[in-house]
C-alpha cells in the first residue's frame, strides 16, 4: 500500500502503465479526504508546449525507483479527464474522474469533496 506520507517523493516520477509504457510524469498526488490515503495522481502528458494534467487512480499502484507503475493502460489514461497545469479540480468534476474508470464515487454527507491535493 502506499502511504501519503510519501508522496512529496514521487513527484516528477515517471508514470508507466503495467506494461511498462510511459504515460507521463507525476505531478501531484490526491488523498482520499475520508481516509488521507492515496486515491489519484495526476499526470502530466502531451507536447512541452502543451502540457495537460490527466487524473489516474493510484489503486494497486506500484513504486519503483524512479517511477509510478498505475494498473490502468496507457490509453485508457490518456482519455481520462484532464486540466490545464494552471487549473484546480472544481468539485463538479470529480465524480467524471472515477466514473471514467469505473470507479464509485461518494461525496461526503455534507456535499465534501472525495479528492484533495497533496
Amino acid at each position: 500500500m502506499l502511504h501519503a506520507a510519501d508522496v512529496r517523493e514521487w513527484r516528477e516520477r515517471d508514470v508507466v502503465d503495467a506494461e511498462s509504457h510511459k504515460i507521463g510524469v507525476l505531478e501531484a498526488v490526491y488523498v482520499n479526504t475520508a481516509t488521507d490515503e492515496p486515491a489519484m495522481a495526476t499526470v502530466r502528458t502531451g507536447l512541452p508546449t502543451r502540457h495537460r494534467l490527466t487524473f489516474v487512480p493510484l489503486d494497486d499502484a506500484i513504486l519503483g525507483p524512479d517511477y509510478v507503475k498505475v494498473g490502468y493502460p496507457k490509453a485508457l489514461v490518456k482519455q481520462a479527464p484532464s486540466m490545464g497545469t494552471d487549473d484546480v479540480l472544481p468539485a463538479d468534476r470529480e465524480e467524471a474522474i472515477f466514473k471514467h474508470y469505473g470507479l464509485p464515487y461518494s461525496p461526503g454527507a455534507g456535499g465534501e469533496r472525495q479528492l484533495a491535493r497533496r
